[in-house]
């Protein structure tokens, strides 16, 4: 390259550089609202405030969190639907209302993957199978063993009809040949209290729901559902490694409204990813049994596909349909 060519780059770099200086301030000064469309207190609105935290000063913007709740979450996601496409208004949500919900509502008012935009993968978390401390089922050989021998034991718990418990429940009866029956219950604590008090012959949950049971030794967790072991319970494999090809991982991920200027959706996006690959934020994020991703907008894109694609066919098959 001679010198005529070298300051050539040099100037179109530098212009380059300047124009994603511009932009990376879009925000500065200004007002995003993040709306989490599920009850304050949940782990997910906990993730949604400490993200808020970190980005107030990546971004030098006020950042605020409003729980918009109803509708199995509907509500929230359909205002951010309905903002103005300027980076002010984005969602974070868990997977379902983007990756579950339109295989089981007839009527859906948002196409996920139209009136959105993806933003950044936060978090995902584990599910787990969960028996009494005073079952013979120790390991998911038995499971299986006692789930093909004792139809009565071919009963299961979950936080909610339509969650991803759920349908993990009944896709795993499917493939190990045994056919299971789903009992719905309003959060993970009454089905474990009824597990371990013996009404129950066992529950899938979220990996974090059951960890203080299983580790108070009233309860136990036979395996995880993770594509990979779990790190916060290394000591429990996965499904995968006790020779079942199948995985279940529930995840929080964030969303602007479709329209959005890419610029402005990746200063967003490397707001969240910077926070929860903060040191202080990953580690309170383990302590409630998340674990911190932060990726690009196309990584969320992809994950948000897959996910669909994984579930529809097992929603469809189930002919679970929604009562609102």
């Amino acid at each position: 390259m001679d010198r005529r060519q070298l300051l050539c780059a040099v100037s179109a770099l530098a212009v380059a550089g300047s124009v994603t200086q511009a932009e990376a301030q879009a925000l500065a000064g200004k007002t995003v609202t993040i709306i989490y469309p599920f009850a304050a207190g949940s782990s997910g609105d906990i993730v949604a405030r400490m993200v808020a935290d970190k980005m107030r000063d990546v971004l030098n913007a006020t950042v605020v969190v409003e729980n918009r709740t109803g509708a199995a979450g509907r509500i929230g996601v359909m205002a951010v639907k309905n903002a103005t496409p300027d980076g002010h208004t984005i969602l974070i949500t868990p997977f379902a209302p983007m990756s579950l919900y339109h295989h089981s509502y007839a009527k859906l008012d948002y196409d996920p993957f139209k009136d959105f935009a993806p933003v950044s993968h936060l978090t995902s978390f584990d599910n787990a199978i969960v028996v009494s401390a005073a079952s013979p089922v120790k390991t998911f050989k038995d499971f299986v063993a006692w789930q093909k021998a004792t139809p009565d034991a071919r009963k299961f718990g979950s936080p909610g009809a339509g969650t991803l418990p759920h349908f993990t429940g009944l896709h795993l009866g499917k493939t190990i040949g045994a056919p299971v029956e789903h009992v719905s219950y309003r959060g993970s604590a009454p089905a474990i209290t009824d597990v371990i008090g013996g009404h129950l012959p066992f529950v899938i949950t979220g990996e974090a729901d059951a960890m203080p049971q299983h580790r108070g030794g009233k309860a136990r967790i036979i395996v995880t559902t993770g594509k990979a072991q779990s790190q916060l319970l290394p000591e429990v494999p996965n499904l995968i490694a006790s020779g079942v090809n199948f995985h279940s991982e529930g995840w929080f991920g964030a969303f602007a409204p479709a329209g959005t200027p890419p610029a402005i959706v990746e200063e967003l996006s490397k707001a969240m990813q910077a926070a929860v690959k903060s040191p202080d934020v990953a580690a309170k994020m383990k302590d409630i049994a998340l674990l911190p991703t932060g990726t690009t907008p196309a990584e969320l894109a992809a994950i948000q596909k897959a996910d669909s694609d994984l579930w529809g066919p097992v929603i469809k098959a189930s002919g679970f349909k929604p009562e609102a």
